[in-house]
């Protein structure tokens, strides 16, 4: 298994606890983040080691192939001699440096792959980090709105909740008997003022009784002269009588 495939489990295995904990999404953001950003080092450093390996292998190579050739001739030398049994331990030595050259190049080519897949990888991981830093801001500014949305929506419900109109219609109780009481109570007259009424209504009286004596007064005397030319028979009246 590779860095980045364990980098992958690594973070699936975060993110899902950290999800089973109810975390918020910016602590998960900075997670991915920081697991990317150890996990790119990480990769540049198996990357660097790969290639150090190489180079050394290719060095190894290069020297295994030195001894192949330096066998190769010697073993013409050999023959040339008419040293035949010579000529077998030369060949002989020159097979064992090609197997160790056959050997080496199977481990550079391991090697090679093994640093084009950690490139490969570092580059996928660069555009994910990149990505990831991108968004990033747009995030956090959308659980930043979501959680004042939702800290809105919870007092708007607390508003209405039936807990919160029963203190309502207690306090408008409180005020409805406030109000009462001060209609009950009597507001206290100025003792002056009353009296100057009082007063007042007594002149109104007496001055009606006047005007009604003076009344009856002009109607006792209407009354009497009008009596009074009823009794005198007049002058006519009276001659005709006589005859």
């Amino acid at each position: 298994m590779g860095i980045f495939s364990r980098f992958k489990d690594i973070v699936s295995s975060n993110i899902s606890a950290m999800l089973d904990k109810a975390e918020d999404p910016e602590k998960l953001v900075r997670l991915m983040i920081r697991e990317m950003e150890e996990t790119l080092v990480e990769l540049k450093a198996g990357c660097a080691s790969s290639m150090a390996e190489a180079r050394r292998v290719r060095r190894e190579l290069d020297g295994v192939l030195d001894q192949v050739d330096r066998w190769d001739r010697r073993a013409e030398l050999a023959v040339t001699s008419g040293r035949e049994d010579l000529a077998r331990e030369a060949l002989l030595e020159r097979r064992r440096e090609n197997e160790r050259a056959d050997a080496l190049r199977r481990e550079l080519d391991e090697i090679d792959a093994l640093v084009a897949r950690t490139q490969g990888d570092m580059d996928v991981l660069d555009e994910k980090l990149a990505a990831a830093r991108d968004k990033q801001r747009m995030l956090v500014q959308r659980h930043v709105h979501a959680r004042v949305r939702r800290q809105a929506r919870e007092d708007v419900r607390r508003a209405a909740s039936l807990e919160v109109m029963h203190r309502f219609e207690e306090l408008e109780r409180r005020v409805e008997h406030m109000e009462a009481e001060a209609d009950a109570v009597r507001v206290p007259t100025d003792t002056r003022n009353g009296l100057d009424a009082a007063f007042a209504d007594l002149e109104t009286r007496d001055e009606l009784e006047r005007e009604l004596a003076a009344l009856r007064a002009r109607v006792g005397e209407r009354a009497a002269n009008s009596g009074k030319g009823a009794a005198a028979p007049r002058h006519g009246e009276v001659s005709g009588a006589m005859e």
